[in-house]
């Protein structure tokens, strides 16, 4: 395997520096985001048709293990394909995973029980929790580091991008749910033919791997001493991030009609919210180049805390409401890839694939906490206001986890020579 790694490499290598490999890196990172994103939407916008046919007998308690089971999947792959992208490439392992999960998600409306639809959709997350990661990784270490912030956060418009295609695709479709997996999963194949004639090694990858002989870092160099405090406040603050994110996109609706907004508004303010995060994944990477993404994702997150707050209080007017959540989407969304950023800038290339891909894995458990808390509360009939003030206070545990991060450049020069000297 490593041999077809390296002949991928060393076929895409000469000039690898040149702006046509980086062009075509960024393309097919950004459309291999764009596939995560469709995906995000997908199940949701299927799960009504599902329990109103009774396919496969399937029910809201069976959607519900499916829905956790899928991104169980997508936390496992985030966590093994680090140090995986450390060891055999970015290029093979981004590949692999596409195909992976495409094929899985072809499976899907031929799955002949709701035992193996779930199985099958576990599986596809795991090949989809990969590609996140890596594609974040390639694209970051295509760029000048003066300028990975900016790529973090205009890669990331690619998930959203995928989940407004997935929305508009569902209304289209209607009651035939099936063709949503057949479109992602032969796109996706579709994607991996362009990447594997298109799409080029990291030439920091192939660097690390020439200094060091063989660029096999474990695990475990992230608990030594020249990164454990940044591992820590990188795990605490991803974590946060992906349980707003994933909390807000799963509730919001509902926490708006509690709070005695009528259902379209409620609804409206979804797409206000996404909205949003799309501007502040621009604004964000842009500020960050130029203010230091610490500083940024500081800022960021504290916004965030003020403006959850804010919207446990219900407001008559609905410019003023529309307003809030759309600069709480552009700061929330976007602060969350700032985290990754900052991952993709403070570590070296030999650590970079595991150190973003345990970044991914433990926020993907912020992931299933957000959704399950927000739902107790609103079982209990208090989501509204006490959903958006938990929220508010997840975003000050944020502020407090990234303050932890180790910043300036000396910094990241004594770390990244802790790792030469390994």
């Amino acid at each position: 395997m490593s041999s077809v790694a390296s002949s991928g490499a060393s076929g895409t290598s000469a000039g690898a520096g040149g702006a046509g490999h980086a062009v075509w890196t960024v393309i097919l990172c950004w459309t291999t985001v764009l596939l995560e994103g469709y995906d995000l939407v997908v199940l949701g916008a299927v799960i009504p048709t599902l329990l109103k046919t009774r396919h496969l007998g399937m029910t809201a308690g069976d959607a519900t293990t499916v829905a956790t089971l899928s991104l169980v999947g997508v936390a496992v792959g985030a966590l093994l394909t680090g140090p995986l992208a450390d060891r055999l490439g970015r290029r093979l392992l981004l590949i692999a995973s596409v195909v992976e999960f495409s094929v899985f998600t072809l499976l899907v409306p031929v799955a002949g029980s709701v035992a193996v639809f779930a199985a099958l959709r576990l599986a596809a997350g795991v090949g989809l929790g990969a590609c996140m990661p890596v594609a974040l990784t390639m694209t970051a270490e295509r760029l000048p580091a003066g300028r990975r912030a900016r790529a973090g956060t205009l890669t990331m418009t690619g998930y959203h991008t995928g989940a407004v295609i997935t929305s508009l695709l569902a209304l289209r479709v209607t009651t035939d749910w099936q063709v949503l997996f057949y479109v992602l999963g032969a796109a996706g194949l579709a994607v991996a033919v362009v990447q594997w004639f298109r799409l080029p090694e990291s030439p920091a990858f192939v660097r690390a791997g020439e200094a060091s002989g063989s660029p096999r870092v474990p695990f475990t160099e992230l608990l030594g001493p020249a990164y454990l405090r940044a591992g820590i406040g990188v795990w605490a603050a991803s974590f946060m991030g992906l349980l707003l994110v994933y909390g807000l996109n799963t509730w919001l609706p509902k926490l708006m009609n509690d709070a005695g907004y009528p259902v379209p508004t409620a609804v409206t303010q979804l797409l206000v919210l996404n909205a949003g995060g799309v501007a502040g994944l621009v604004l964000g990477g842009f500020v960050a180049d130029r203010r230091g993404i610490k500083p940024t994702a500081l800022g960021w997150f504290a916004a965030s805390a003020v403006l959850l707050a804010c919207l446990g209080f219900r407001m008559d007017s609905d410019l003023l409401l529309d307003t809030v959540v759309f600069l709480t989407g552009v700061f929330v969304f976007s602060a969350q890839v700032l985290v990754y950023a900052y991952v993709t800038h403070f570590y070296p290339a030999a650590v970079r694939g595991t150190a973003l891909g345990s970044a991914s894995g433990i926020g993907r458990v912020g992931s299933l906490v957000g959704p399950s808390v927000t739902g107790a509360l609103v079982t209990a009939g208090i989501g509204h206001p006490w959903g958006f003030w938990f929220f508010a206070a997840v975003a000050v545990c944020a502020v407090l986890a990234v303050l932890t991060l180790p910043g300036g450049a000396g910094t990241l020069r004594r770390a990244r020579g802790a790792v030469r000297r390994r």
